[in-house]
């Protein structure tokens, strides 16, 4: 298992650290770990599994146009 910092998951992602809190806050981004006092982090895995799910949503729009 491979943890990802703040700034690997934004250079992944492509949003501002803001917007992926917001999207956390609202359950529609994997939950952050508390590695430390001052230290974050997010479950590689779990953020490739959110991007792949965008992938499929937008592949089954495509269908449907």
């Amino acid at each position: 298992m491979r943890i990802l910092s703040k700034r690997q998951v934004k250079e992944l992602v492509l949003y501002s650290p803001q917007h992926i809190a917001r999207l956390e806050k609202a359950g529609q981004f994997p939950k952050r770990v508390q590695l430390g006092v001052n230290r974050v982090g997010w479950v590689e895995a779990e953020v490739l599994d959110w991007q792949e799910e965008r992938l499929a949503r937008r592949d089954v729009q495509d269908e449907r146009s």
